[in-house]
Formats: C-alpha cells, sequence, structure tokens
C-alpha cells in the first residue's frame, strides 16, 4: 500500500517536526510526501493515544480525523474487559458492524472465535486487511459494505458492537441518539434479534438518563442491562450501553475513571437523595469532589447512601464527611478555611496565599473570572473551591489529602 521510498522516509524522519518537513516539497526522491505526512502525524497520535499501534512497526494510520475519532487504548482495553465478563469466555462471533480505524476491533476480535469487520468505507477496509494481521488477527474476516445491508443476511451472532458516527454530512459534530449514523434506535430491535448481546458506543454528551429511555422506547424495564460512562484522566470519553433481550438483571451503570469503576443499580437513583439543610462545612473536615464519570451520572443520592457522606447544597455536587471515606469515587480534600465573598474576610483567608487551584460549583463567576477577582496565580497546593451553600456564596479552602 505504501511504496519502499515513503515508508523508509517515515522510519527516518517521523521524530521530526511536520511542518518542517512539510516544506520539502510535494515529492522529494520518490517520496508520495502527502502520505509521509499524514503517517507521520498518526503515528505522533499513535504515541500518546495508542502505545500499542505505534509500537507495531508497519501499522498503516487513517486520516487526522480518523485519528481523533478513534477510542484510545485505554478505553478499548476497558471494553475489552467489559466484552470478556459479557461473553463469559465463550469463543463466539463478533459483529463490528463500524469498524473505521479497526482499534476497538483489534482489542475486541482476539476474544471471538470467528470476527467480523464492516466497514463500507474501501480505503478503511485496505488499511485493516494491513492491520490486523499485524496485530495478531491473522484471521479477521474483513467485509467492505453497508452495515445495515450487512446485518440483514448475517447469520445470528453472540456479540454486535456499533459506533455510528457523530458528524453530519458537513463533518460537524452532532450529539443526539437520533442523528447518528447508522440510526441505532430504528435498527435495535434487527440489532437484539441478530445477537445475544449488542454495545452501542455513543456521545459522552448525551444524557445517561433520556439515553436509556429511548433506547427502551420510553419503558421502565427494557433491553438496555448496562450502561459504562468512560473516562480517561478524569475526561469523560464515551458512553457504552449494553442491550440484551434475554434475561432479567436490573440495569446497572457503571463509571470508570481509568483503574477505578464506581457501579450501581440504576433504580437507586429514584430514591430520595438526603437532604443538606442546615449543614455547615467547617475547618478539618473532609470535602469530596465526585470525578467526571460519576459527576456525569448524576448518582448524588447514592454516594451520600453508599459512602456517608452529605451534599453541601443539592446543586453543588460537593460533599462532606467528619471521618476520612478512603474509597470515595473522586478526589479528597481537607478543608483549611472557609470565607464569603466579603472583602475583609478575603482578605484575611488570603493572607500568605499567592496561587491556588480554583474550581467553581454553582457559583456566579466562572474560574478565570473568580482568578482575576482575587489576583490569584495557578497552581501551588491551595485548592479553592467556589460554590453556592444554602443561597450564600462561599469559598473553601483546601489542600489534597
Amino acid at each position: 500500500m505504501i511504496g519502499k521510498a515513503t515508508r523508509d522516509f517515515i522510519l527516518s524522519h517521523r521524530n521530526d517536526d511536520i511542518r518542517q518537513l512539510a516544506l520539502l516539497g510535494v515529492d522529494t526522491d520518490g517520496v508520495d510526501m502527502k502520505v509521509a505526512l499524514e503517517q507521520i502525524a498518526g503515528w505522533k497520535t499513535a504515541r500518546r493515544k495508542l502505545p500499542l499501534w505505534a509500537d507495531t512497526e508497519g501499522i498503516v494510520y487513517p486520516s487526522r480525523l480518523s485519528m481523533e475519532q478513534c477510542s484510545g487504548e485505554a478505553a478499548a482495553r476497558y471494553k475489552q474487559v467489559v466484552i470478556r465478563r459479557l461473553t463469559g469466555g465463550q469463543r463466539g462471533v463478533l459483529y463490528d458492524l463500524t469498524g473505521g480505524a479497526g482499534v476497538d476491533f483489534s482489542f475486541m476480535a482476539p476474544l471471538f472465535g470467528r470476527a467480523v469487520y464492516v466497514e463500507r468505507q474501501e480505503h478503511l477496509c485496505g488499511i485493516a486487511q494491513t492491520n490486523m494481521p499485524l496485530l495478531g488477527l491473522t484471521k479477521a474476516d474483513i467485509v467492505c459494505a453497508d452495515a445495515i445491508d450487512y446485518l440483514s443476511t448475517a447469520d445470528h451472532a453472540t456479540l454486535i458492537y456499533l459506533d455510528p458516527a457523530r458528524r453530519d454530512a458537513d463533518g460537524r459534530r452532532t450529539y443526539a441518539i437520533t442523528d447518528c449514523s447508522p440510526d441505532v434506535l430504528s435498527l435495535r430491535d434487527m440489532l437484539l434479534a441478530k445477537a445475544d448481546i449488542v454495545v452501542l458506543k455513543l456521545s459522552p454528551m448525551l444524557d445517561v438518563s433520556k439515553t436509556i429511555a429511548d433506547l427502551n422506547k420510553g419503558m421502565v424495564d427494557g433491553d438496555v442491562r448496562e450502561v459504562h460512562i468512560v473516562a480517561t484522566v478524569n475526561e469523560c470519553k464515551e458512553l457504552l450501553v449494553v442491550l440484551s433481550a434475554e434475561g432479567d438483571a436490573p440495569l446497572r451503570i457503571f463509571c470508570s475513571n481509568d483503574d477505578s469503576v464506581f457501579t450501581y443499580d440504576y433504580r437507586e437513583t429514584a430514591m430520595t437523595v438526603p437532604g443538606s439543610e442546615g449543614l455547615s462545612p467547617t475547618p478539618g473536615m473532609w470535602l469530596y469532589e465526585p470525578c467526571a464519570s460519576v459527576m456525569k451520572a448524576g448518582c448524588f443520592g447514592v454516594l451520600c447512601r453508599r459512602f456517608g457522606v452529605s451534599a453541601i447544597d443539592n446543586n453543588s455536587h460537593l460533599f462532606v464527611s467528619g471521618e476520612p471515606v478512603d474509597d470515595f469515587p473522586g478526589r479528597r480534600f481537607i478543608i483549611t478555611g472557609i470565607s464569603t465573598m466579603n472583602k475583609k474576610e478575603l482578605k484575611v483567608a488570603l493572607n500568605g496565599v499567592d496561587r491556588a487551584n480554583i474550581a467553581v460549583r454553582n457559583f456566579p463567576l466562572t474560574t478565570d473570572e473568580l482568578r482575576q477577582r482575587l489576583r490569584m496565580k495557578d497552581g501551588g497546593d491551595t485548592y479553592i473551591f467556589a460554590t453556592t451553600i444554602n443561597g450564600r456564596h462561599i469559598l473553601l479552602f483546601t489542600h489534597k489529602a
């Protein structure tokens, strides 16, 4: 697929600055510079995002957009663990109906006796034909076809995986589940009829409760069995939704952040949230900030009941306790001081503090606006949480536990 001169150029220059390489010209000594620059850019992205691919010689990388959209290795490995558990280790059949760059497929396929990569774009199929054997998948089936056309004639599978496109015809991002292509809502029944398990990768921007309701067709109990909110380095990357027409296990939510996973029964969120009336955080108390995936789930009542913490206010999503909670899914801090926005109080609280990490939760100013107001540099050991408690704007001065 890539000529020897171009391949040698890529290997010799992949650590160089791409902008400088682009000045060498369109073609240099038989080198296809367009291809070379794309592959060097892809390898640089893979070093950060897909180290296994970056360390595998001969891998061909798709376009910059495909590399941006594909799963990172951490998220792909998380899927691998989830799917191994879902299938019980049986060597069944996998259909990846939206093969794309092939990252997720390359991590899922080893779990199955037969794995089929389906992709309608011919050039991506060609890349997969090259890459999969290099990654040890010598028997993977690469099929260039439309997902719906392939599904309509395919035999029953153990698991079907879809990562529908989340961009419109003009390349702009879309977030509504109804805007995905293919339309997973209209395909829902066919997917469930064709596989024991269906796994959907969706945008992390989607509302979790609405996504569940849409896929369950508005029913309280439906075919959605699990929802995984997958975060890497405390940034939500994707929603994984697991559907199955078999069994009647209660829906569970998994909040993943790197190696930590917090899980609960979805029905727990319907329980009354413990109130915070009269709660006054004081110096010496422990403050907790949920990780991004837990914050996305909105399971604040579950946190209070599970860990014995108290919400400082119904809309602030920060929690306190008198004693430390070791396994809270998020960051822990010790409150060292409390201040209102009153100038005199602030002067006392800020004495000796010229830099801090600032976060706002349910507060009328942005982080940058508050930093300017406080004339505070970024960084240091002090963490300031600006929030609202019982209608009063409060600054909580803390240090990481």
